[in-house]
Parts: structure tokens; C-alpha cells; sequence
């Protein structure tokens, strides 16, 4: 049998750019070159396209070729240019291994529609969906999910300090990982923490901070329905959780550890499962993704935020969620895989 063409993208011209690049690493580690023959595409963090023979250290030098996605359907596929031209490469389907802006917001995904080619993970709506936090959490609170309370602020929009009950958390509303998140403690740093978010959107979140155990759960779609990986807790030392801030997160953090399966009862286990799920399908989520929330003494699952295409480097959380659940990267990417082109079918 022939080997289906998969076009992998990596990079992006974003704040979450190195981190994508280590996901793009752990896929290559786990992808199974006896089924799949890969086209490895990586963005410069300016915005240009090469096709590369992998996600190595000198990916962007050595042989990497100019290259585009052709929003041409007849193409289906890449356009990868030479000294005479170009050439063509038609690829059976594209898995974007991209983090944050320009990744898990939509942008991607409205590239990959034109073009026709089907592509791992959520489509258009549902990047744009869950990337907003602002709306995710309109949708969720429609569908009977409990959320923090919160407030959105433009920019330039002037704040009423004296309503807000501290501590608070200040965010981008359209952010990856913990980019630009401050955890405010009083009235006197909030202007601080609004000029950090702004710095990665125009618009910023104030939430009320919520008191609970912070829980994940991986959700992956198979065609006779979801699966869940294991849930896994933060354990939390000091301050906030800020993912891929640190300087050497393979290491460990220095204020967190996981702890997979989490210490919680059999109950709220189901309980933080079932809800996942809940808010995997009202937010029409594809695919996969990570769903973060809180869960409280009184017994509450209350959404955080979901990622789309969460992290899948050696250090992540959603694949050692699948592993402790029995399911390697390997598989879940074989799965993902089978999943987008069961989805071509329909």
C-alpha cells in the first residue's frame, strides 16, 4: 500500500512559535514513516513557509525550500518553488501542529477549507470559538457550564477597580498558554496587568479568581464517539500556573507538578470527564482538545479554557493524559489521523 501524504505545519509567526516547534518534534518522534509519508512545513516566527526535511535544530536552513499551501482545490496540496518554478505535491491531508494565534484561531483552518484538503483538528468555528474566552465562555454559560465570573475590556475602556472582588486574573482574551496572564491581588496593579494583556490583544479578560483544584481533561473523537484520557491535577506550590513560561519546562516548573491520574474521588472523576465532553461538543470542538477547568469543594466542575490543539511535546499535558489512559502519541495520532479521513467521507 502507498503511504498517505501528510503535510505536517509547524512554527508560526507567534508568541507560542518555540513551543510549536517542540510539538512538531514529539510528533515526528511518534509518527509511524511506515504509514504516512510526511511533507514537514515550518513557519518562520516572520512568516515564511519552507518545506524542510523535519523539525530539526537547522530546519529553516540546509535543503528547506520556499513553499505555500495552494487555496487552488484542483492542487490540493503544495506549490514548492524551484530556481525554474515551482512544483506540485498533492497531500492527502494536513495535520497543523500550531499553537495560538494564527494556529488554533481560525486563520489555518480558513486556508485549509479553501484549499480542500482535510486537516486534523477543529474547523474555523470552533478554533475561533474556544481561542475567544470571552465567547467560549457565553457559549459554555448557554449550555449550562459553570464559568468564572468575568468581565471584557477594550482597550482604552476605562475599569471600575472598586467592583471587583480580589483576586482577580487579567488575561488576553485571545491568547495562547499563559502569555501575558497576571494574577491581580488588589486595585493599585491592575492598570499593570491590563498594558501586559494588551500587549498580546486588543481585548483583555478579568476574571474572578475561582477556588478549586485545577483539573485537564483530554478529549480525543473517534467515529462511535469521545474518549477521555486520564484527568490530571496541578499541584500548585506558589503563584499560578503559567505553562511554556518557564526557561527549561522539560526540566519541570518551578511552582508546578502533574499529578496523573488526579488525587480526586471516582465521582467527581466522572464528573470532570462527562463535563469535558459537554463542553467539548457545545463549543463544537473536532478532533481533539484539552479541556481545562476547576473543580470545586462543593463538588462543581467550572470551565477554565480549551485548547484546541493542546501541546504535544514531552513535557504536555495531553499526552500523558492518553498514556495513563493507555493510548501513546503514536496511537493518538494514527487515530486523529483516521478520524479526519473518516470525516472526509461524510
Amino acid at each position: 500500500m502507498s503511504r498517505l501524504k501528510v503535510g505536517l505545519i509547524f512554527g508560526g509567526a507567534c508568541e507560542e512559535h518555540p513551543v510549536s516547534i517542540k510539538s512538531a518534534r514529539e510528533v515526528a518522534r511518534n509518527l509511524d514513516t511506515e504509514k504516512y509519508e510526511p511533507f514537514w512545513i515550518g513557519i518562520t516566527a516572520d512568516g515564511v513557509w519552507k518545506l524542510c526535511d523535519g523539525p530539526g535544530a537547522d530546519w529553516e536552513n540546509g535543503s528547506a525550500r520556499p513553499v505555500t499551501l495552494s487555496p487552488d482545490r484542483s492542487v490540493h496540496g503544495l506549490l514548492v518553488m524551484g530556481e525554474e518554478g515551482y512544483e506540485t505535491v498533492r497531500l492527502d491531508l494536513v495535520f497543523p501542529v500550531l499553537h495560538g494565534k494564527l494556529g488554533e484561531d481560525g486563520a489555518i483552518q480558513g486556508l485549509l477549507e479553501l484549499s480542500g484538503i482535510p486537516y486534523v483538528g477543529c474547523d474555523i468555528q470552533g478554533s475561533a470559538l474556544c481561542m475567544d474566552k470571552s465567547l467560549a465562555y457565553t457559549v459554555a454559560k448557554s449550555a449550562g457550564i459553570a464559568t468564572p465570573n468575568f468581565w471584557v475590556i477594550a482597550e482604552n475602556e476605562k475599569v471600575d477597580s472598586d467592583r471587583l472582588r480580589y483576586p482577580v486574573f487579567v488575561k488576553p482574551a485571545r491568547s495562547g498558554s499563559s502569555f501575558g496572564v497576571s494574577k491581580v491581588s488588589d486595585k493599585n496593579e491592575l492598570t499593570s496587568a491590563l498594558s501586559t494583556a494588551y500587549r498580546y490583544d486588543s481585548k483583555a479578560l478579568i476574571e474572578e479568581a475561582v477556588a478549586g483544584r485545577e483539573i485537564g481533561c483530554a478529549v480525543l473523537e473517534e467515529p462511535f464517539g469521545l474518549v477521555t484520557g486520564e484527568v490530571d491535577r496541578v499541584d500548585l506550590s506558589h503563584g499560578f500556573f503559567r505553562i511554556h513560561q518557564e526557561d527549561s519546562p522539560e526540566t519541570g516548573s518551578e511552582n508546578s507538578t502533574f499529578i496523573v491520574p488526579a488525587d480526586i474521588s471516582d465521582d467527581s472523576r466522572r464528573l470532570v470527564q462527562e463535563t469535558a465532553k459537554t463542553i467539548y461538543r457545545a463549543l463544537g470542538c473536532k478532533g481533539l482538545a484539552r479541556v481545562d477547568m476547576f473543580l470545586t469543594d462543593d463538588g462543581q466542575a467550572v470551565l477554565n479554557e480549551v485548547n484546541t490543539m493542546p501541546g504535544l511535546t514531552s513535557y504536555s499535558r495531553y499526552p500523558r493524559m492518553m498514556a495513563a489512559a493507555g493510548l501513546s502519541l503514536s496511537a493518538v495520532i494514527d487515530r486523529l489521523i483516521a478520524m479526519t479521513l473518516h470525516g472526509k467521507k461524510r
